[in-house]
């Protein structure tokens, strides 16, 4: 029996999967952190900018307000690109809108080099928003990329590698943040420029690799690009199995052409796996792991580390989550994705409350904030080990290749929506509830837990057609939406 490296490494899909990585997940996960370190630097920057401009330093709370644009505008740029993707990807193919969406990339990263001889704050922001918008399309088209390469099988763990690029891409942007690499004054904005590198790579080797099969024969029709491309990426076969897998969706989707985002909330034959999106991602945005990755620095404070020590922790954070993302991906199709997310919000329901205890017992002991950083450590190894990894998986299973496209562009909109949301309020909650700020997300957490364990149905080893028929099932009171459309029908 073929071990998984020997299936990935047949045919190019071990490189198709490491490009999609590089101009996909890591470049949203390098500047969620990368913004972090550089921080005072771009306030000084502003203050200057504004002196030389005005000759008068500028008002305190001018600087606050354009440093908070700098911040806000990615997740904004970002839930721009999420709204944009199916446009982009239906009118281009998979591949060819991540080589466009890489070019966005490189000129984000030409105008962010470019500000600092300018003296221009506003190109900061616009290379923010531009940036926001390239991780918005990025994230998403990455993710249908690998749902629609991937032969069952091996779906849970090909589909989680966005995730482990995600949690690279967090890593590289505290580790080339560190003082002794890029965090340095007279190179802040180069930090905020190293993805572009990556991007780079996508558009010169992406070229040479094939398109998405499903997208291929589904939406193109061409059943000959689609084996070749099957060939190209596992080696090859016939893969007769797979291509009647497809017929039978494409079959599926002649009865229920593909639908627009409006169109796809009306729909009520698709309502639970929109519900499940929802409840999945508001408590994945919501459970503190997003607010972990730009607070790190105030959390560590104020649980009173050592400042000096902090941006060294931060770092084995990222450690911490990498190390877990791979192991998730070792065991999701063995164990399927309900046990990684019931089980591991179950255990961060318990380290919340946990970090509750430790912050309001901070000064009794000069030991406790080590335990605090300890709990810390773990809640993103139950994280990244569970939710985060089986999350990527779930969303590229259980929507028809028909309703794909606008289920993506809606969860990208909930996903950057939410973030922006956690960016804004979650400084005035921890300054507002201090240790209690984390029994919200151990609500959330908690959330989370029970809803998988009783609604969510498993999608391992299944196929679309498969796990939409589960959906369909669930009940409530005796009632399903699958029942209700029924009955409006025959009306």
């Amino acid at each position: 029996m073929e071990t998984l490296l020997q299936q990935l490494t047949r045919g190019n899909a071990l490189v198709l999967i490491i490009i999609l990585g590089m101009g996909g997940s890591f470049q949203a996960g390098y500047h969620i952190t990368g913004i972090s370190s550089p921080s005072p630097f771009i306030q000084r920057f502003i203050n200057s900018s504004w002196y030389e401009r005005y000759e008068e330093p500028p008002p305190p709370q001018m600087v606050t307000m354009i440093w908070s644009l700098i911040v806000s505008m990615y997740a904004f740029g970002a839930l721009c690109g999420s709204g944009t993707v199916r446009l982009f990807s239906g009118m281009l193919g998979r591949k060819n809108a991540l080589i466009c969406n890489s070019l966005i990339s490189i000129a984000s990263g030409g105008i962010m080099l470019t500000s600092k001889r300018a003296k221009s704050y506003e190109m900061v922001i616009v290379s923010r928003m531009l940036y926001g918008y390239s991780a918005g399309v990025g994230l998403s088209i990455h993710l249908m990329y690998l749902g629609e390469i991937s032969p069952k099988k091996i779906r849970g763990i090909v589909t989680l590698t966005s995730a482990t690029f995600m949690s690279f891409g967090k890593l590289s942007g505290q580790f080339f943040g560190l003082s002794e690499i890029l965090g340095r004054e007279d190179l802040w904005n180069i930090i905020l420029s190293v993805p572009v590198l990556f991007s780079v790579i996508q558009v010169i080797v992406l070229p040479f690799l094939p398109d998405a099969p499903r997208f291929l024969f589904i939406e193109k029709g061409d059943d000959k690009a689609c084996k070749k491309a099957l060939q190209s990426l596992w080696g090859q076969g016939d893969y007769k199995q797979e291509m009647e897998e497809m017929l039978a969706e494409q079959a599926a989707i002649e009865a229920a052409p593909p639908k627009s985002l409006l169109q796809l909330l009306r729909d009520r034959s698709v309502r639970w796996q929109l519900i499940t999106i929802s409840v999945i991602c508001c408590c994945s945005q919501l459970s503190g792991m997003p607010a972990i990755s730009i607070f790190s620095f105030d959390i560590f404070l104020k649980a009173g580390v050592p400042k000096d020590k902090i941006c060294y922790i931060i770092v084995g954070l990222g450690l911490a989550e990498i190390s877990s993302s791979i192991c998730s991906g070792l065991q999701i199709d063995h164990k399927g994705r309900r046990p990684l997310f019931f089980g591991g919000y179950g255990a961060l329901t318990v380290i919340c409350v946990l970090i509750t205890v430790t912050l309001n017992l901070k000064d009794s002991n000069y030991w406790v904030p080590y335990i605090t950083s300890g709990l810390v450590v773990l809640f993103i190894i139950c994280f990244c080990g569970g939710p985060a990894g089986a999350t990527a998986a779930l969303n590229s299973e259980i929507f028809l290749q028909s309703n794909r496209m606008a289920a993506f562009v809606f969860l990208g909109m909930h996903r950057w929506l939410l973030f922006a949301i956690v960016g804004l309020v979650f400084p005035f909650l921890i300054n507002t509830l201090k240790a209690y700020s984390f029994v919200l997300c151990a609500c959330m957490c908690l959330l989370g837990c029970l809803y998988t364990f009783f609604l969510l149905p498993e999608t391992k080893g299944r196929t679309v057609l498969e796990i939409s028929g589960d959906f369909n099932a669930i009940t409530i009171c005796g009632k399903s939406f699958a029942e209700e459309k029924s009955i409006e029908t025959k009306l």
